[in-house]
């Protein structure tokens, strides 16, 4: 993997992360694009591209950290406290460390599932056709979702229920194609939680997802034949300029989410599922074939 290649998947990352219509999906297609323009990049399924997949989402997980530093800041320190005062049995509710139970209630559906299924899941890398189907499942449910009317549930209401669902929410967006922001946005939406509330939730329990992922990943790879065709320079690169990108993708998500205007992602969608569909990207690299 050359730096250049490493920039332009880094972009793709930082832009599409946040946007929900799959970050995975954009950047598993443009190296297939790459592929057949010439590129020796490694297979898209293969180990070693499916870690600088997960390393350049660990990048966006600094634009995360960047956009909701208060939460993020708040959440610790009250979580802190609250363990304090659990040690000293003294009185009173519990609630951070309750939202971080359910996070971790999320994220262990997630990993358990995930790790069930990630060999299934992995061979739609290879299959561009398959992208298109799930790509257009992800337009519909954006669709539906900004129609839904004002949700009644805050931060405080999240109780194993909607820990669950948004964790099972997760597990199918390990499927190229299926936005992982938006899957768990849309869960928490139907579940009943206000936007805001579904959005931070999202976003604070894909850290603790993003990272178990990678380290996983990258264990198999050490395991196998190394790095192979993709290099530490090209990672490295690839991750600060998807945390870059990310943090300017982050905040405009952030206010068309706030706005329901979700539903413009999902005409882009159904626009990209049926490029893939009916190989028209393919004439976009290649020119019309006679």
């Amino acid at each position: 993997m050359s730096y250049l290649e490493a920039v332009i998947l880094g972009i793709v990352q930082g832009v599409f992360m946040f946007v929900p219509v799959s970050s995975t999906a954009h950047l598993v297609l443009t190296q297939h694009l790459m592929i057949r323009a010439g590129s020796d990049l490694p297979a898209p399924e293969s180990a070693e591209m499916i870690l600088f997949d997960l390393v350049v989402h660990v990048g966006t997980l600094v634009s995360i950290a960047i956009i909701f530093r208060n939460s993020l800041s708040a959440l610790t320190r009250a979580s802190a406290t609250e363990a304090m005062a659990m040690a000293r049995r003294a009185p009173g509710g519990r609630p951070f460390l309750w939202l971080m139970l359910m996070g971790v209630i999320t994220v262990g559906v997630t990993g358990v599932l995930g790790l069930a299924l990630r060999r299934y899941f992995e061979t739609v890398f290879a299959a561009p056709q398959v992208i298109a189907i799930t790509l257009s499942i992800t337009a519909v449910l954006l669709f539906v979702t900004d129609r839904l009317g004002r949700r009644p549930l805050g931060v405080k209401d999240i109780g194993p229920r909607i820990a669950i669902v948004i964790g099972l929410a997760q597990v199918l967006a390990l499927i190229p194609g299926i936005s992982r922001s938006g899957m768990t946005i849309i869960a928490g939406l139907f579940a009943g939680l206000k936007r805001r509330w579904a959005a931070e939730y999202s976003f604070l329990v894909a850290i603790p997802t993003i990272l178990a992922a990678s380290l996983v990943q990258g264990r198999d790879v050490l395991m196998g034949d190394g790095l192979g065709g993709v290099g530490l320079g090209p990672l490295l690169v690839g991750f600060v300029v998807a945390a870059a990108v990310g943090t300017l993708a982050l905040k405009l998500v952030l206010v068309l989410l706030f706005r329901a205007q979700l539903k413009v992602f999902s005409v882009y969608l159904l626009l990209l599922a049926g490029g893939v569909a009916f190989g028209f990207l393919d004439d976009i690299m290649y020119g019309a074939h006679p």
